[in-house]
């Protein structure tokens, strides 16, 4: 979109004109803009030029967990398919230990917000891609299907997964009880926690941003944080205290849940990605 139309479509939005606009980093869904607005305030503003544009469902994410959680997430100011203005908030991807601890109580809260069964009442994104959500009662059942075979899948379709890694995966997916056990109950996820979609100010978590919500086992989402490195010790110890994991998460089960975002990324990069795969599925004997 050029800059005098988002302009406009900006003060249709909100009632106010911008005074500046600049670009922002990140944001799998559209381009980010930093605003200014002359009333003195500060948005961002993402806009998703393409044929099949997808903002909506962000902004519908968005505005779940303001309604359901007190997780810190930008407020919508305004949300169509092609255009989400969101409340500007301070920080940046450096987290101190206290910053970790901050992060492992919101995560803590976040996860005892619970459902009937897992997943949601409607399809979510992850990195711009369709994430389906029909709800299940078993939550085995959901991620070998709804996650690991669906993404799979895609990847495949995409011509970035090999047809005989992908018949690995059905062959790991079916024996997912000899590692996984029916958690006690769903946990609403922000599903994407990972360096770049968190702030933090000091020793305080400012905003999550860019979700993928869903109720899930809630160890997917403290997997995600190891395979990139975004938390470490500090965030684990105070989780721990507030959630008690059962022994046996980070040998075993981290590796296992991370086969998720590890095939996102295939899908969407394709590349070493796919060797990341492949030596999980060979350390389960897959």
């Amino acid at each position: 979109m050029k800059d005098s139309a988002l302009r406009q479509r900006i003060e249709e939005a909100l009632g106010i004109a911008p005074a500046e606009i600049g670009p922002l980093s990140g944001g799998c869904v559209g381009d980010v803009y930093r605003v200014a607005l002359r009333d003195g305030s500060v948005v961002v503003a993402k806009v998703d030029g393409r044929s099949i544009p997808q903002l909506e469902t962000e902004g519908y994410m968005l505005r779940y967990l303001a309604e359901h959680s007190s997780l810190p997430a930008p407020a919508v100011l305004y949300c169509d398919n092609r255009l989400l203005v969101m409340e500007f908030l301070p920080g940046d991807n450096v987290f101190s230990a206290g910053a970790q601890r901050h992060a492992a109580e919101l995560l803590a809260e976040l996860h005892n917000l619970t459902a009937p069964a897992y997943g949601l009442e409607r399809e979510s994104l992850i990195g711009g891609l369709h994430q389906p959500n029909p709800w299940n009662h078993s939550w085995l059942a959901f991620f070998r299907e709804q996650r690991l075979l669906y993404m799979g899948q895609e990847a495949l379709r995409a011509g970035r997964l090999p047809a005989e890694l992908y018949a690995r995966l059905e062959r790991f997916a079916g024996r997912l009880e000899e590692w996984l056990a029916e958690p006690e109950r769903p946990a609403l996820i922000h599903g994407d926690a990972w360096t770049g979609n968190i702030l933090a100010v000091g020793n305080r978590i400012t905003g999550f941003l860019d979700p993928a919500i869903y109720y899930a086992d809630a160890e997917i989402e403290l997997a995600f944080t190891t395979l990139f490195g975004t938390f470490g010790e500090p965030f684990f110890s105070r989780y721990q205290e507030l959630r008690p994991l059962r022994p046996g998460f980070m040998e075993i089960r981290r590796n296992v849940y991370n086969l998720y975002p590890l095939l996102v990324h295939v899908r969407l990069f394709g590349g070493g990605y796919v060797q990341s795969v492949e030596r999980t599925l060979r350390r389960f004997g897959c």
